[in-house]
């Protein structure tokens, strides 16, 4: 019941911000009945069935080929929704200073060419200046005069038949001096113009932050490097580096080649141990089993290790757990490893609880020697809190990605205890990563990707 009201709740939320882009963007830029119109009501229809289709297609078993038809645009508009809807709110603050600006400037040059064509007072009322010495006559005579000059001429000089029959056209007359000409059409209204501005502005910048934020995704991740000291690690597991990657998202959009960059970047660091911190796939083994394979080609001293994310609990974790193995990983179900220095142990994700797999820390770091330096790798930085009752002395972490889509940072503050880097928990320090791929939209910004090398330090070196 909970869930079916949230999912009411979101769905109106979404209607809601789908009127109001519509409005900005089209209602108020568009005239009724015109191709763009049209356009764009279409669009504010299909769109966000298109991302419907892209959220949900995958968890209804949908074939795999229509995931990723639905995947680009239905996610990629998502992204575009959120950074237009923003850019909007920042031109509803604008839009009043233009209105005011252009309204002032127009009020300006109505006075300017008012007082220019309106010339002297004499000008302006039509009278004749007067000459010193000279008499004019009174209105009353000129209105006399005329009239009878008129009556005289009409009597002398007979109308002909035509002129009997019909009215007499009037010809046309040049406009009087001092008088405006007729008004031309008019030009769009200030409220279209700067409906059109704020609207054109707008577009600009969020589809120019999607652009961005995909071309980073795509383009791969990045290196970084961090050293953490261990009070625990011998002088002979100094300088031991650990490549550190997460989310990896292999799915409908991210494929094989965005598995082969990850892997070159890795190999590239040359380290003695890689670690996969979860949610490697978004999909089945038989949809993304090709895929994954590019990770048989990861190359360390002391080999690669892998932990599941709750992505792999939406795909198949056993079969996945099976495919990793195949592929040279070992997977840590809740399990330790002892390295040259320093145990490795690993849990299994939270979301494995529903399965009856969810981490046993009990299981993993329970019976070992609490002399040595302990490494722990789990998905979520939740857990943390286990760790240090267990005197882990590193937790290795991803799931948050970093916020991914700012302002997205602010909302993953308030479900994780880091959102990225590395920070101390009592005798326990976490350093969380931002992962190398994308849930969803295949968009970061204020989050990319990264691969980080984290270098353990001895005390005693």
């Amino acid at each position: 019941m909970i869930f079916a009201l949230v999912g009411l709740v979101v769905l109106g939320l979404l209607g809601a911000v789908h009127r109001y882009v519509w409005r900005r963007f089209v209602g108020d830029t568009t005239a009724p009945g015109s191709r763009l119109r049209r356009a764009g009501t279409v669009a504010a229809f299909v769109l966000p069935l298109l991302s419907v289709g892209a959220m949900t297609s995958g968890r209804v078993g949908a074939p795999f080929w229509l995931q990723q038809v639905l995947a680009w645009p239905g996610f990629l508009w998502l992204a575009c929704l959120l950074y237009l809807t923003l850019a909007l709110l920042v031109g509803e603050v604008v839009r009043p200073v233009l209105l005011r600006v252009l309204a002032r400037r127009d009020a300006a040059r109505t006075g300017a060419e008012s007082g220019t064509t309106s010339g002297t007072p004499a000008e302006t009322s039509g009278t004749p200046t007067e000459v010193p010495g000279e008499t004019r006559p009174r209105t009353e005579e000129l209105v006399t005069s005329g009239s009878a000059g008129v009556s005289a001429s009409s009597d002398a000089v007979p109308r002909s038949a035509s002129e009997a029959s019909g009215p007499v056209a009037e010809p046309e007359t040049e406009p009087a001096a001092g008088t405006s000409a007729p008004a031309l059409a008019p030009h769009p209204s200030r409220r279209l113009f700067v409906s059109r501005v704020v609207g054109g502005a707008a577009a600009a910048a969020g589809l120019a932050t999607v652009g961005y934020g995909t071309y980073g995704v795509l383009r791969g991740p990045s290196v970084q490097r961090i050293t953490v000291p261990l009070a625990k690690l011998p002088r002979a597991a100094h300088g031991f580096r650990i490549a550190v990657v997460s989310d990896i998202h292999i799915g409908p959009i991210l494929g094989r080649a965005h598995t082969r960059r990850i892997v070159d970047t890795i190999n590239a660091t040359s380290p003695d141990l890689v670690a996969v911190v979860g949610d490697l796939v978004d999909g089945s083994v038989a949809d993304l089993g090709s895929a994954a394979e590019p990770l048989a080609a990861l190359r360390a001293r002391h080999g690669s290790y892998f932990v599941t994310g709750n992505h792999e609990y939406f795909s198949g974790a056993e079969q996945w757990i099976d495919h990793v193995r195949e592929l040279g990983l070992v997977p840590l179900e809740n399990a330790r490893v002892e390295i040259e220095g320093f145990d490795l142990a690993g849990v299994n994700d939270i979301a494995g609880e529903t399965e009856g797999q969810g981490p046993d820390f009990g299981r993993a770091l329970g019976d070992r020697d609490r002399g040595r330096a302990a490494v722990l790798m789990a998905h979520q930085p939740v857990v943390i809190h286990d760790a240090v009752e267990h005197g882990v002395d590193l937790q290795l972490s991803g799931h948050t990605h970093g916020g991914q889509l700012w302002p997205g940072n602010y909302l993953a503050e308030l479900a994780n205890p880091t959102v990225a880097g590395l920070e101390r928990y009592g005798d326990t320090q976490l350093f969380v990563s931002r992962g190398a791929g994308a849930w969803g939209p295949p968009v970061r910004v204020g989050a990319p990707s990264d691969i980080t090398v984290v270098e353990l330090a001895s005390r005693q070196a």
